[in-house]
C-alpha cells in the first residue's frame, strides 16, 4: 500500500470514529435495559412542574400522578420543590420522558412521567418521600396502583406533608383560594 493510500485510510477513519461519537451523543442511551432519549432539565418551577429542552425547545412539563404543595403553601411548597431540585441533580439534570394517553394538559404542558438515569420514577420518588399527594386523572392511570401505594407508605410512616406539621390543606383547595391572574 502506497503511504497515499495509507494517509486516506487514516484520515477516513478518524472521520468515522468522530462521525460515531457524535452519533452517539444524539443516540438514546439505556435505562434499566430500555432505550430512552435523556432530556435535559432547564428549571424546576415547583414540586411538579419543570422545563425541559427538546429539540432546541424550552417546554413545560406536568408530572403526571401527583400534585405538590404550591409555593405559597409554606413551608412545603419550598420543600417539594428543593427535593425535586435534589432529585433531578442527583440525576445529572437529565431525565427519560414517558407518556401516557394524553401529552398535554389544558395548560400546554407536556404531561409525563420522569425517569432518573438509574431508572427511578420521579413522580413516585415524590409521593414515597412526602413531598407531593396522589392526583391522578384518566386516562392517565398507567402507574397509578404504583403511585397510590408509594403515597400510602408516606402516611403510614408519617413522612413529610403526611408528618406531624405536615400540609394543612390539599394543593388543589389553596389553588381554588388563590386562584392566578
Amino acid at each position: 500500500m502506497s503511504r497515499k493510500s495509507i494517509k486516506r485510510i487514516t484520515i477516513a477513519f478518524f472521520l468515522l470514529t468522530s462521525i460515531f461519537y457524535s452519533l452517539h451523543e444524539l443516540c438514546p442511551s439505556t435505562v434499566q435495559g430500555k432505550n430512552y432519549d435523556l432530556i435535559p432539565v432547564a428549571t424546576v418551577h415547583d414540586g411538579d412542574t419543570v422545563s425541559v429542552i427538546i429539540n432546541q425547545k424550552k417546554e413545560k412539563v406536568r408530572l403526571i400522578g401527583i400534585d405538590a404543595p404550591e409555593i405559597g403553601q409554606k413551608p412545603w411548597g419550598n420543600k417539594a420543590k428543593k427535593y425535586l431540585d435534589a432529585l433531578l441533580s442527583s440525576s445529572g439534570w437529565k431525565v427519560t420522558l414517558e407518556f401516557d394517553d394524553d401529552k398535554r394538559d389544558k395548560h400546554g404542558r407536556i404531561l409525563a412521567y420522569l425517569w432518573t438515569m438509574k431508572g427511578e420514577m420521579i413522580n413516585l420518588l415524590m409521593l414515597k418521600n412526602g413531598y407531593a399527594m396522589l392526583f391522578t386523572f384518566p386516562p392517565n392511570v398507567k402507574y397509578v396502583d404504583d403511585l397510590k401505594a408509594a403515597q400510602q407508605e408516606a402516611r403510614d410512616r408519617g413522612l413529610g406533608i403526611w408528618g406531624e406539621k405536615g400540609l394543612r390543606q390539599r394543593p388543589v383547595d389553596y389553588r381554588r383560594e388563590h386562584p392566578r391572574i
